[in-house]
Parts: structure tokens; sequence; C-alpha cells
């Protein structure tokens, strides 16, 4: 479903910002990027930290809980933060909360701290947070209504680059830096700490360069003059009366949110361990997380070519037909073994392209003066990367990891409904 105007001269207005603040798009463009590369490194974490600390698949998706749950705690305080500070000096603080969660993985590191590394996760994620809070609907804003779906999609894009050449860099300097990981299994004691806190060190560079990376962007974002959007950045607090869950469309996106990210992060989080599986791919965790940048590659080429479609056709009718495909591809691999299981799964990231950015602009259609606070509660319902995930991994101890991918379905499922019932604008005036 295409996001209607509300009016021909709010089309034309909205238009003409569209057209005045190409460079302010582009910069805001930037953030997505950064978000992307940092998130994506959850999924070279995983079988990281899970063979340094020796943790069984439900314990290791405390990474990605740590990581997400992050949304559901600082989602609606980010959106108070909009409203009172707007969304340029939200977005600079978010960089700054996340330069300063990248620095804390060198603590963790020295002391081989498995909370550590949670708690500088759930640090890196708050500052993700703001940033997705602020800049996702400002970028819905910046432009005509009926292509928001279209320019979000565009701007996701670029996050997809980030979460594509993340895996591979990753893989790179954090998993092919850490070598003889099966000596664990003959250590104890003293030795023990001192080989996980060897192995551990790989993070730290990276990260550090991250850190520097996000503080100067932050400096960049400040002295950049990006337009303000006042027919949806409103500080009078009269203009926020009334519930947000009288929006139909709002409520049920945020759950199609929830089963979205959840299905997303957990088979990302779950492919290089699949990989290595004997009936699936028998690969090394190396090898295993360049594929993986095929399966985020793939949502990225899906973003460049679904803003095109997007242009001329609904979003729910093509976030349905992606959700389908999906559905069918999720299946296929659980059904197969070999090639087909694995390049099945790779497949689902194409078809997951379009599904966050269209999700969330036909969940603040309409929204006016209450979009801000309308984005902290999509952006809250991003804690389904936390549970899901953690879910998942507990199937996947109990029934392995090649049938465990059942719960992305069920997610898939649910998202068919939102595409072609539960986004039809209800409760807007």
């Amino acid at each position: 479903m295409a996001i209607a105007t509300t009016g021909s001269s709010q089309a034309s207005v909205a238009a003409g910002a569209s057209q005045r603040y190409p460079a302010a798009l582009a910069m805001v463009t930037v953030l997505f990027f950064f978000w992307g590369f940092v998130t994506v490194l959850n999924d070279i974490l995983v079988p990281h930290l899970k063979s340094v600390f020796d943790l069984n698949y439900t314990r290791v998706m405390l990474i990605q809980f740590a990581f997400f749950a992050a949304y559901f705690i600082f989602s609606i305080p980010s959106a108070k933060v909009i409203h009172a500070i707007g969304y340029k000096r939200t977005m600079v603080m978010g960089l700054l909360t996340m330069g300063l969660g990248a620095f804390l993985f060198v603590p963790a590191a020295t002391a081989a701290s498995y909370p550590l590394f949670l708690g500088a996760l759930m640090v890196l994620a708050a500052g993700i947070t703001a940033l997705q809070v602020a800049a996702n609907p400002y970028v819905a804003v910046l432009g005509p209504p009926e292509t928001a779906s279209s320019r979000l999609n565009l701007t996701q894009a670029f996050n997809s680059l980030g979460t594509t050449v993340g895996p591979w860099i990753g893989g790179l300097l954090i998993l092919g830096a850490a070598e003889n990981k099966d000596a664990i299994n003959n250590l104890s004691g003293e030795a023990l700490h001192a080989f996980r806190v060897q192995q551990a060190a790989s993070v730290k560079m990276p990260y550090i360069v991250i850190g520097l990376a996000l503080i100067l962007f932050s400096v960049l974002i400040g002295m950049f003059k990006l337009p303000a959007i006042p027919s949806v950045e409103q500080h009078d607090s009269a203009n926020h009366q009334g519930s947000l869950w009288k929006y139909k469309h709002l409520i049920l996106g945020c759950v199609g949110i929830f089963c979205y990210v959840g299905a997303e992060v957990a088979i990302g989080s779950f492919l290089i361990n699949y990989f290595n599986q004997p009936e699936i791919g028998n690969l090394p965790e190396v090898e295993g997380a360049k594929l993986v940048a095929y399966y985020w590659g793939g949502a990225m080429i899906g973003r460049f070519i679904g803003s095109a479609i997007l242009q001329k056709v609904k979003t729910g009718t093509v976030l349905g037909i992606a959700a389908t495909a999906t559905t069918i591809l999720v299946m296929t691999s659980m059904l197969t073994t070999g090639h087909v299981a694995m390049w099945s799964i790779i497949l689902v990231g194409f078809f997951n392209s379009i599904m966050f950015p269209s999700i969330f602009t036909l969940g603040i259609a309409k929204l006016g003066p209450r979009t801000g606070d309308g984005s902290g509660l999509l952006i809250m319902a991003i804690v389904g990367g936390a549970i899901i995930p953690v879910i998942q991994g507990a199937i996947a101890d109990r029934i392995g990891v090649h049938h465990a991918f059942v719960l992305p379905v069920l997610c898939y499922l649910y998202i068919i409904f939102y595409a072609w019932v539960g986004s039809r604008p209800v409760g807007v005036e």
C-alpha cells in the first residue's frame, strides 16, 4: 500500500523540500551505512565468542539479546529526546553513544569477560537506537509521502552495503586473527583464561577504529546544516495528546517489525554455524563468513531494485510478494541439504531487503506530528531481534540448527498478513 498524500499542496511542498535538500539526504544515508556495518558484526561475534567462551546456542544468542533489547529500552526515550532537542542533535547523540560502546570492547576483551561484552553491545545498540528513531522517519518525511517507502528503501540499501562488507572485514580481522580454538578443550584454570584473553583480543582493533570513525562523523553531522521538517518536528506537548494505540496500522506494524527483525537476525546469526554443518556445507568459519556477505549483499541489491519498483507499485503489494518468497525459501532450506539448502537460505536476504523500510513507512503513514512517537514505537519493536534468536537458539539446542528455522517461517507468515490486510490505515482522522 502506498502512503497517500493528505493534499496536493502538502505533496508539492514536500516534493520541493526533497529537491532542495539532496545533500541532507546523502549525509543521513551515511548513518545507515554505519549502523548496518556495526550491527552485522554481531554475526561474526556469535561464532567467535561461542568458541572462546565454549557457549551453547542459547547462551551465545544473548549477544543478539543484549544488542536488540536496547531497542526496547531506549526507543521511547529516544523519541522523547527528538521532541526535546530535534532530529539532528539526536543523531549526534546516537553517534557519540555508539562510539562509547565500541571503545568498551577494549576492556571487555582485556578481561575476557562475556558479561562485559554484552554490556558493551547494549551501549552500542543504545546509540544505534537513537539513530534509528531519528533517521528513519526523517528520511521518510524528507520528500513526497507517496514515495516515502521508495526513499527509505534507497537509504536502507546503503545500510545493506554496510552489512555486506561487514562480514568480509569482520571475518578477516576477528575470525581470521583467532586460531586454534579447539585447544580450549584441553585447558583449565589460568591457562584457560589466558587463552580466552588471547582469542578475545582480536576484536580490539576493529572496534577501536569503529569508535574513532563514529566520533569523527558525529562532529561532521553536528557541523552540517540539516533542514527542519516543521510538519513532523513539533515541540508543543499539546500536539502529542491521545493514545498511539488507536492507530491500528501502527500497532500491527510494530508486530511486523518485531517478526521481521527477529527472523532476519535469527537467520543471519546462525548462518556461519549452519554452513559448518556436515550435511549443509561443512565450511570453516572464515569461509562461512564470506557467504554471510552474500546474504546481506542480496539485501543491498534488493533494496536498490525495490526502491525503483516502489516508485510504481504499492508498498503492501511488494511486501506481500517478498514475504511469500522468503517463506518458500526458508521452508526449502529446512527440507533439503547441501547446496540447495545453503543457497536457498542465502537468497532469503534478497527478499528480506524491502521489508523493514516498507513495514516502517506503512506503520507511520498519516501520523503527522505523532510521526516521532510512532517511529519510537516501531523501533522499540526491533526487540524482536533480541527475543526470536534466543528462542531459535533453544530450539536448535534441542532439534538441531537445520530445522530450527521453522521460527522464521512463522514470522514471515505474519508479515504476509500485514502486507495484505493489517497495513490499511485505521484510526487516522
